[in-house]
């Protein structure tokens, strides 16, 4: 019996690689189909026949990055002793990762769709949602930090947790416009130097009193 259809005359995974790349040097909209094809050595009705479409290669290019890219971050913040060695594991571990040669500089997740138009609207929000899931990992890891008594029950876990995410967002900023990893890991010592003053019970602001 004569094999349905025809094989595929290329490498899947290795042109899917291609893909995530090029995503994640250039954003979801400023990468063409043209651009697409070109970096997997594919024709357009091959790309559509493996991958179904743009917005479905893109988000398959998301999911090997988390695999291939930053798929043990939770595990940093799991497997740390103490809750601030979990802060620094992951600091440091995305500064290093962040700065890589031979990669695009900074993280797909953070810089892969931040501007987009309407019509790219899912995909910027498709990012925030994995965005989200790492706030939500450092948020579990601090909790457990209160709960085994290591920090404080007054440790603010939500605004410290916002921070440490904002740093994590800005180091791979910082490396796409070409920092150094040497210049991370000083960004890195600063945010852990702010570790004990967000162990102190925040100060509320004065209320004006009526005269």
């Amino acid at each position: 019996m004569a094999e349905r259809g025809r094989p595929r005359s290329f490498d899947r995974t290795a042109a899917l690689k291609q893909a995530m790349d090029l995503f994640w040097a250039r954003g979801y909209d400023a990468t063409s189909l043209s651009d697409l094809t070109t970096a997997m050595g594919i024709s357009s009705p091959s790309l559509y026949a493996a991958f179904g479409s743009k917005e479905a290669l893109f988000r398959e290019a998301v999911a090997h990055y988390r695999a291939t890219e930053s798929g043990g971050l939770q595990r940093l913040l799991d497997e740390a002793p103490s809750a601030r060695a979990a802060i620094e594991a992951l600091l440091r571990h995305s500064a290093e990762r962040f700065t890589r040669p031979g990669k695009p500089q900074g993280c797909f997740i953070v810089l892969g769709a931040v501007n987009c138009s309407e019509a790219s609207e899912p995909m910027r929000r498709y990012l925030a949602e994995h965005r989200a899931l790492v706030l939500e990992g450092i948020r579990r890891r601090l909790a457990r930090g209160i709960a085994e008594g290591e920090l404080p029950t007054r440790f603010d876990v939500a605004a410290a947790a916002a921070f440490y995410v904002t740093v994590l967002n800005g180091l791979s900023l910082q490396a796409r416009d070409g920092a150094t990893r040497q210049v991370l890991d000083g960004i890195v010592d600063c945010a852990l130097a702010a570790w004990d003053g967000l162990l102190q019970p925040r100060r509320l602001p004065r209320q004006k009193t009526r005269r």
